[in-house]
């Protein structure tokens, strides 16, 4: 079981105190008070069964975050975007007009278990396939979540936002995209207001945004409203400067299905687009949609960016994400930042380091 996923069973049965000094050392307290580390991953569908069970991994899906998931665990806080329904129930199909464009994802409830054993304590609900069997589909995904112990937010009505707390920090969660029943991207008015209020109850606020248009031909971040099969996908340089204004501390895009460039604006960290990062099935991983990046992020304790590290990934079909000895993803960042956001005061390493310039 993962090292952060431990202590959470341990508080639960009330035995973290007793253990949890005991085993670190006092040296690390000093340190590890004033810096908060925060981990984000980009697309989850970790398998379907509509339209047909075939399109489920084997065996539950058990071990394809084995790669990974010490990883995913050695952050205070880790974020991921599922795409689609964590829901048994029948719900009601979204219709598709062209069946080679339009999926509609529906993952069994019990694979909660293997977002909560890699360790993520928040996901965003909200993107295209959130609503893939309607409401019944949605308050189904929220109670499998609420009842697994993990934050998350993204939908308009309830579950705007999420608050909880790690290691005496608290922190605020929010996310966007331009699709019915999610909180809307394209809304930056009421995207600040969300974000602001969430700054005045929190140590640390992370919003995360599914927007941009997708696929190898869109790795490149516009800096203006993009559109995609007819689609308003928002402005996504735009929203992640406006929600940073209000209040933000990182954000995190995903939407694209490829990675995209990161950047630093007022001293707090945008990752544009984190790719897919755990898309099992009936979702390409051709060429560049292959390689995901896992972006950890280390903070003051006010949410200013201190120091980051890249963890490349690749998938193949049949598989998990696993760890690239050849590093591709970072390349890929490094060439999009450069090219993108010269000025953006990152220095990124050819091993993944993120450091600001001077």
């Amino acid at each position: 079981m993962p090292l952060k996923r431990y202590f959470k069973d341990l508080l639960i049965g009330g035995l973290f105190f007793a253990l949890a000094f005991s085993t670190f050392p006092a040296t690390l307290d000093a340190q590890t008070d004033t810096l908060v580390s925060v981990t984000g991953v980009g697309d989850i569908m970790m398998g379907t069964n509509y339209p047909s069970r075939n399109y489920l991994p084997p065996n539950g899906g058990d071990g394809l975050l084995s790669d990974v998931d010490s990883i995913l665990s050695s952050a205070d806080v880790t974020f991921g975007n599922l795409e689609g329904t964590l829901f048994d129930g029948e719900g009601t199909a979204k219709r598709c007009r062209d069946t080679t464009k339009c999926y509609i994802f529906r993952t069994p409830a019990s694979y909660v278990k293997h977002l909560y054993d890699a360790g993520f304590d928040v996901i965003s609900i909200a993107n295209n396939h959130s609503g893939d069997f309607g409401n019944e589909g949605r308050i189904g995904t929220k109670a499998v979540l609420k009842n697994a112990g993990i934050a998350f937010a993204g939908l308009t009505g309830t579950g705007e936002t999420a608050t909880f707390e790690r290691n005496g920090t608290t922190f605020g969660f929010c996310a966007f995209a331009p699709n019915s029943g999610t909180c809307d991207i394209r809304d930056t008015t009421k995207a600040k207001q969300i974000v602001a209020s969430l700054e005045h109850q929190c140590d640390i606020v992370i919003v995360s945004f599914h927007g941009g248009a997708e696929g190898s031909g869109f790795q490149h971040v516009p800096k203006t409203t993009e559109t995609f099969l007819g689609e308003n996908r928002g402005d996504v340089y735009n929203f992640a400067h406006a929600v940073i204004d209000a209040g933000a501390d990182i954000v995190f895009g995903h939407g694209p299905h490829v990675t995209r460039a990161v950047e630093l604006y007022k001293d707090r960290f945008i990752a544009y687009s984190l790719g897919n990062f755990f898309t099992y099935s009936r979702i390409s991983l051709a060429g560049v949609s292959g390689l995901a990046p896992i972006v950890k992020v280390v903070t003051d304790e006010k949410g200013a960016f201190v120091s980051g590290e890249i963890t490349a990934t690749y998938q193949v079909k049949g598989h998990g994400p696993r760890i690239d000895p050849q590093k591709r993803v970072i390349a890929k960042i490094r060439e999009l930042t450069a090219s993108d956001f010269p000025d953006s005061g990152l220095l990124i390493s050819e091993e993944g380091k993120i450091e600001k310039g001077f």
